[in-house]
């Protein structure tokens, strides 16, 4: 997939992302624990702009096809995990790692683990998206000196 490529397929991840969290808004009331549901609802929409952002960002981002590859796979990953993870939150009615969302709620020991495991495996990735976009904007970056 060429450079051109990757932008234009995180718009569309975007927008379809944006749309998923529009349906999940739809959804909340028939979760177990709603609260966690319109988290879900909001991170799907923040994402999927987050997305469109990056995407549109993409042609001035100044770094390596090999970094590139990797912001592309893991802004993919975070994002998609972030919406997954809440709303398995939601739908489980975990609240182990979410104390202020979940409310005292609890899932079972695998529920509770496997969203554990979604939330601290996104907040990884888009934190070292955020750092690698960062870099790839960074004033003069790419060029030589």
């Amino acid at each position: 997939m060429t450079g051109a490529d990757k932008g234009r397929a995180l718009l569309w991840f975007g927008v379809l992302l944006f749309l998923l969290g529009l349906l999940t808004g739809l959804a909340t009331g028939a979760m177990s624990n709603p609260r966690m549901g319109l988290s879900s609802h909001l991170e799907a929409v923040m994402n999927g702009l987050f997305l469109l952002v990056l995407g549109l960002l993409w042609g001035r981002l100044r770094l390596s096809a090999r970094w590139l590859t990797a912001l592309f796979w893991l802004a993919l990953y975070g994002a998609y995990a972030n919406w997954a993870t809440t709303l398995a939150a939601a739908i489980f009615g975990t609240g182990r790692t979410t104390p202020i969302a979940g409310a005292g709620r609890h899932g079972t020991v695998w529920q509770e683990n496997l969203v554990d495991a979604g939330l601290y495996s996104l907040s990884a990735a888009m934190l070292a998206v955020c750092v690698i976009a960062l870099v790839g904007l960074w004033p003069g970056a790419g060029r030589a000196q």
